[in-house]
């Protein structure tokens, strides 16, 4: 079984485009999904996946990923209706760490959040200058949400 420990935090600042590489495009879509679980579909950058993610305990979560052709993620986004997330994604990396960077787009636009994934729960790790409060708790901050929620309704 697949298993996401996850930290999710708002960024402050421009300090981060200093030391991102270049960001791929990412528009991923929610399909219906209940009991906590999330199903949903990627495409970033020349790839595609199909994700099915359980619900989530303190921060951490059952996670299956699959990659899928990207012409059957386009008409599978379709399905999605408007439950859809667009965004440039970043990738950072800090005192040896990951950083997945994340400037979100249309109706979720002026929202940048950073996440990094953990190998534990306790596992410690430095945060950038640019990382700001902690949101992994927050259910709001969840991109399912963002796509059925968009941040400019907030």
């Amino acid at each position: 079984m697949g298993i996401e420990i996850e930290r999710k935090f708002l960024v402050v600042g421009g300090g981060w485009k200093a030391v991102a590489e270049d960001g791929l495009a990412c528009r991923q879509g929610y399909l219906d999904s209940g009991q906590g679980s999330t199903v949903r579909v990627r495409v970033i950058g020349e790839q595609a996946f199909l994700t099915i993610k359980g619900a989530t305990v303190g921060i951490t979560r059952s996670e299956f990923e699959y990659e899928i052709p990207v012409l059957d993620a386009i008409e599978i986004l379709a399905l999605c209706g408007g439950a859809v997330v667009e965004k440039c994604r970043y990738f950072i990396t800090h005192a040896g760490n990951v950083w997945e960077l994340d400037v979100f787009e249309g109706a979720n636009a002026g929202l940048v959040m950073a996440e990094i994934e953990l190998e534990t729960e306790e596992q410690s790790f430095e945060q950038p200058d640019w990382v700001g409060s902690e949101v992994s708790a927050d259910p709001h901050y969840r991109n399912g949400h963002l796509a059925r929620h968009p941040f400019a309704m907030w």
